[in-house]
């Protein structure tokens, strides 16, 4: 029985709620059979990982193409809500920096989702491990990062509708055959219409660590909430470090604010992972450092458009002093100057929590 969402004529329903669009989508199928076959019936070994839609199989269809599947797993924290918005999210999205879509399975209870397989996996296997964050040198970080910025402009303004992410994070960052970076996971992205700018929802999705404060905090979203992302994912990039969970022996911010106090100390190439050795362009790395510090400043408003963002990153003329960033623990500027005027003042008022972690 085909989920309620789909219509017998392979279509989906018009959602009114939905502001992807006046029609109906046609998408192609695959047939469960074919399914089966190409993923030796979802075979263990072909498990790529899993994420809150279920898990994901590599799977080899008769002509030789490698493709994912994504299975909604009856346990599945997500559901057929985001299923749809996946779909229509990013079924008519065409651009370099994009997973591509191939099409649906959609036969009995099983729902899933087929994607172009990425050989290299997520970003995360590369950055994040102590074996293997040596094989992405500085020039192939730098590519990466350009690469998801203009994948980025291209949702944010390039589209036929302006999509926000809402989940952009490392391990949302695929690489092709040739470590070619490709945004992936619109199970929880949004579509604006016409002139909308930002919405507010009750019901926060996306992973802590990378979410700007006031989404957060107050469950506000917009291109700049994304734009924020952005930030946190070049600064991992640069470090090889998570922002969740960043530990320092001499505070407590986590890696945005222990990149911003090495920014104001002008340290920021401390900042930078040990294994990225020689292979560094001292120029590009202060000049991607300082951009993600504008990216993650604690005001919407402040943050660039990552039309800004990737002039800045392609240009060599100066750039505007970032303000403090969102999450950032510590002293401002007018707690120092009333500490050196009063000794007495109380060490709970030296510190200024801009947004408190909701986790």
């Amino acid at each position: 029985m085909l989920p309620h969402i789909w219509t017998s004529s392979n279509k989906f329903r018009h959602d009114p709620e939905n502001e992807s669009g006046d029609e109906d989508l046609e998408l192609p199928l695959f047939g469960l059979s074919t399914i089966l076959k190409a993923t030796n019936n979802f075979l263990t070994n072909n498990k790529l990982g899993e994420g809150g839609f279920g898990p994901v199989y590599k799977g080899v269809l008769e002509d030789g193409k490698e493709i994912a599947v994504k299975q909604l797993a009856k346990t599945s924290t997500q559901g057929l809500h985001e299923f749809k918005n996946e779909v229509i999210s990013i079924s008519k999205l065409q651009h370099r920096n994009l997973v591509k879509f191939l099409g649906c399975c959609i036969e009995g209870d099983e729902v899933m989702l087929i994607y172009q397989y990425m050989p290299n996996k997520g970003l995360d296997s590369f950055i994040f491990d102590k074996t293997r964050r040596g094989l992405l040198d500085w020039p192939a970080r730098y590519h990466i990062i350009i690469g998801v910025a203009r994948g980025l402009l291209y949702l944010h303004q390039d589209s036929r509708l302006r999509i926000i992410h809402r989940d952009l994070k490392v391990s949302n960052i695929l690489l092709d055959k040739d470590m070619n970076p490709k945004i992936s996971d619109f199970g929880t992205a949004r579509t604006f219409g016409g002139n909308q700018i930002e919405a507010k929802t009750n019901r926060v999705v996306g992973t802590y660590g990378y979410m700007a404060p006031e989404y957060a905090g107050g469950g506000v979203f917009s291109i700049k909430s994304d734009v924020y992302s952005f930030g946190v994912l070049v600064l991992e990039i640069v470090s090889g470090e998570k922002n969740r969970g960043f530990v320092h022996k001499e505070h407590c911010n986590n890696l945005v604010g222990h990149a911003w106090v090495l920014h104001n100390e002008n340290r920021s190439l401390e900042l930078v992972a040990k294994c990225l050795g020689e292979s560094i362009n001292v120029s590009q790395v202060l000049r991607s450092i300082h951009v993600s510090l504008l990216c993650v400043q604690r005001c919407p408003e402040d943050r660039p458009t990552m039309t800004s963002v990737i002039v800045m990153l392609g240009s060599e003329g100066p750039l505007p002093s970032p303000k403090e960033p969102g999450f950032y623990v510590g002293k401002t500027t007018q707690e120092k100057t009333q500490s050196s005027r009063s000794r007495e003042t109380s060490s709970n008022n030296e510190l200024s929590i801009t947004v408190l972690n909701g986790r």
